[in-house]
């Protein structure tokens, strides 16, 4: 049984292991008396459909991948459906048994050229590339954007025109991008596998996912590497070096963060400098060493402004301004962070603004301006929840429920850490038992209040 089950572990010898030897049972033979039945387009796309790595497909990259109209593409989906060779689980996607997407696999291999094979590849990752650039950019307008190889002939990226429609996309291609991602890592195309992890970044980072990030961030990197690529590879070591944050390596954080600040250097890119001062900046006040944040902070806003990148300028004001916050001068970090605000409601920047309203509630908070506080934490969340981000929209409610606190409104400051729970628990972020604690505090005084006014 653990000699079968290893060789059913491997794609390639799934049909191998379920051989009989014997055409009624045999899994291959049964396979081929649906595929043999097909039209040549159809037997086509469902060979191609084998070379995508799943968990399923959607109608457009399904139409990239084979190079055809979307229209036709549907049509021979359907009969491929009729056909029981492949399932349509939700409208519009469409998904594979294992062992269909082996036979689909060796049945492209048999009949298919290694140039017809790179070929479709090529196109379904320029459909994939193509589109999450574009829901990048919608999702966050302040990040900027790459600079992207041109569409193969054929492929035919989705058009998205908000940031609604790029959240959806996201969500829908979450499993299927993380799969690409390591597909064009393994396949040789290295530039979409240092690109594909650049376009995932904010709707990974938005969800806590900092362990998918770490994984294609890895693959990332050894591509722009081999790519001998300078820019690339300075963009690369900035991602890694902040998931390696996020993850609590510091040492590997600050050389990867080091590595990239140098290569940035050498290009003379002054954009590239600023970002990751601004992410040396939050390493610095995670090991409490505030004042270097605040240094790096300041380096970060005079190369924006040198650049004259008004969203990273933005951005910068109001990481000045938390800083200040943090080291107590509260009205400093108002200054800043106002300002901040300004550019980013000219701008457009709903992320960045949401990060300013915080850093706006939290030093009114601790100047004693607890209603003020509060419609600032609120303007926060709002902004969060909708652009997607739930690690930000946790961590304001937990500022939040802070303020309800400290005014008394014991009730109100369960009712938003027990939201703020429910989304730590949902991305299995460590800092739910934080909260736990909090809520646990809580209860314990209002249950001894209770027992105070009932003795009297």
């Amino acid at each position: 049984l653990a000699a079968l089950a290893a060789e059913l572990r491997d794609a390639r010898g799934r049909l191998d292991a379920l051989s009989t030897g014997e055409d009624a049972t045999d899994v291959r033979a049964v396979f081929s008396w649906s595929y043999q039945n097909l039209n040549p387009p159809a037997a086509r796309l469902f060979r191609l459909l084998g070379l995508h790595p799943g968990p399923d497909i959607a109608a457009a990259a399904a139409a990239s991948l084979a190079g055809l109209p979307l229209p036709l593409t549907r049509r021979l989906l359907r009969e491929l459906t009729r056909g029981h060779l492949i399932a349509e689980p939700s409208p519009g996607r469409y998904a594979f048994h294992d062992l269909l997407r082996a036979y689909a696999a060796e049945r492209a291999a048999a009949e298919d050229s290694d140039a017809a094979r790179d070929a479709a590849l090529h196109r379904v990752l320029d459909h994939y590339l193509h589109t999450a650039h574009a829901a990048a950019v919608l999702i966050n307008p302040a990040r900027g954007t790459i600079d992207l190889p041109p569409v193969q002939a054929g492929a035919g990226p989705e058009s998205l025109d908000t940031h609604v429609q790029a959240l959806a996309w996201f969500e829908a291609e979450h499993h299927v991008l993380l799969a690409v991602a390591a597909l064009a890592a393994d396949q040789g195309f290295d530039v979409h596998a240092w690109q594909l992890p650049w376009t995932l970044a904010d709707h990974l980072e938005f969800h806590g996912m900092w362990h998918d990030i770490a994984a294609i961030q890895d693959a990332a990197l050894a591509a722009a590497e081999r790519l001998g690529d300078t820019a690339a590879q300075a963009n690369v070591h900035r991602s890694v070096g902040r998931v390696r944050f996020q993850l609590s390596d510091w040492d590997d954080s600050r050389a990867h963060l080091s590595q990239a600040l140098r290569l940035y250097q050498q290009l003379g890119d002054a954009v590239g400098q600023a970002r990751v001062h601004l992410n040396i900046g939050k390493a610095m006040e995670r090991m409490g060493r505030l004042n270097e944040a605040l240094g790096h902070a300041r380096q970060a806003l005079a190369l924006s402004e040198e650049a004259d990148n008004r969203p990273l300028q933005a951005r910068a004001l109001n990481n000045v301004g938390w800083y200040h916050a943090m080291l107590g001068d509260h009205h400093q970090a108002l200054l800043s962070s106002r300002q901040a605000l300004r550019l980013q409601r000219e701008l457009g920047d709903r992320c960045g603004e949401a990060s300013t309203w915080d850093t706006l509630g939290y030093s009114h908070q601790h100047l004693g301006q607890l209603a003020k506080s509060a419609s600032c934490f609120q303007q926060a969340i709002g902004l969060f929840a909708d652009i997607g981000a739930r690690s930000g929209e946790a961590q304001v409610l937990t500022h939040l429920g802070e303020v309800h606190r400290v005014t008394g409104s014991r009730q109100a400051a369960i009712a938003v850490w027990r939201r703020a729970l429910e989304i730590l628990d949902e991305l299995d972020d460590p800092g739910a038992d934080e909260l736990r604690d909090k809520l646990r505090e809580l209860a314990a005084e209002g249950h001894a209040e209770l027992t105070r006014l009932k003795h009297g």
